[in-house]
């Protein structure tokens, strides 16, 4: 049996899980990406397998996301090493300890969204909601989910809508998520449930409306796309705050980049939404059940 452990340091971005250190590095290649199939390695499709069959035979509630959703919404195949799984944050501990039980070395890298079990070059990401902990996973993810048929065992798909609002904050400097976003308008010819989407970013519209002009950027013979009620209405919500700025709105570039803005919070003395919306989270989590012994839960920064 494999304990479970925790990483020696927490980060509420995901780059750093992979740094060695803190010396100069390259960005990692993007995924290989294909409108080809691309098949599995034999490995992977042993780990995935053995995942997707813990996890239902315990009876975990997850929704499988990352590079199978985005092909079925798209058809675009990605090359990944990872399996991401959609997963509320209180049935996490659970997971890490089924996952232990079949071998798979688990940690947290953050306990606010991001738990990893790793068995050889695999592994498997148990993600409950963003790194900034505006948009967190509950039970409607799972509920709105769709069947499929991975690695051989029945499971099922993200929605299209929270699959793409789960990338609405990837915006850093090593990782940008607004092509998935537009290609998934694209794909399926806008023909989604845009209230869960907006529903979704709460009050973070203006983020939508970003990817929406980047969509309509991209495929500008397409905006129609997107329905006209709601370009209307976030253009002009866009507008009306553009004639009449508010001199007390907070500042809110941590909610898009925690380190590219970090001198605006360190040196400048702006707020700190992003820690803000964590301590939120962890305060509700933590008067919720205590994790399951051998799952270590950590403070975020």
């Amino acid at each position: 049996m494999t304990n479970l452990s925790a990483t020696t340091d927490s980060c509420t971005n995901p780059s750093k899980a992979f740094m060695a250190g803190h010396s100069p590095k390259l960005p990692d290649a993007p995924p290989v990406t294909s409108a080809s199939a691309t098949p599995l390695p034999a490995e992977a499709v042993k780990l995935y397998r053995d995942v997707l069959m813990a996890m239902n035979d315990h009876g975990i509630p997850y929704a499988v996301a990352g590079a199978f959703a985005l092909q079925k919404y798209t058809g675009i195949w990605r090359v990944t090493k990872d399996l991401d799984l959609f997963v509320k944050a209180s049935d996490v501990p659970a997971a890490l300890s089924h996952l232990s039980q079949c071998g798979f070395h688990c940690e947290t890298l953050d306990p606010v969204w991001l738990s990893k079990a790793h068995r050889g070059e695999y592994f498997v990401d148990l993600i409950s909601g963003m790194s900034n902990a505006v948009i967190m996973v509950d039970d409607s993810w799972m509920k709105r989910a769709h069947p499929a048929v991975i690695a051989g065992v029945q499971t099922q798909i993200i929605s299209a809508e929270d699959l793409l609002a789960s990338k609405l904050f990837v915006l850093r400097r090593e990782r940008f998520d607004g092509a998935d976003i537009a290609h998934i308008i694209y794909r399926t010819k806008g023909k989604l449930e845009w209230e869960r989407i907006m529903e979704l970013a709460r009050g973070n519209w203006e983020i939508v409306l970003w990817a929406l002009i980047l969509f309509r950027y991209v495929y500008p013979a397409h905006t129609d796309y997107v329905p006209a009620p709601l370009w209307q209405d976030l253009l002009s919500r866009y507008m009306h705050l553009v004639q009449h700025p508010d001199p007390k709105a907070p500042f809110r570039g941590s909610l898009v980049d925690e380190n590219i803005f970090s001198i605006d919070i360190k040196d400048w003395k702006l707020e700190n939404l992003q820690g803000e919306y964590r301590a939120r989270h962890l305060h509700k989590a933590a008067g919720k059940a205590s994790p399951r012994p051998g799952v270590i839960r950590r403070s975020g920064t």
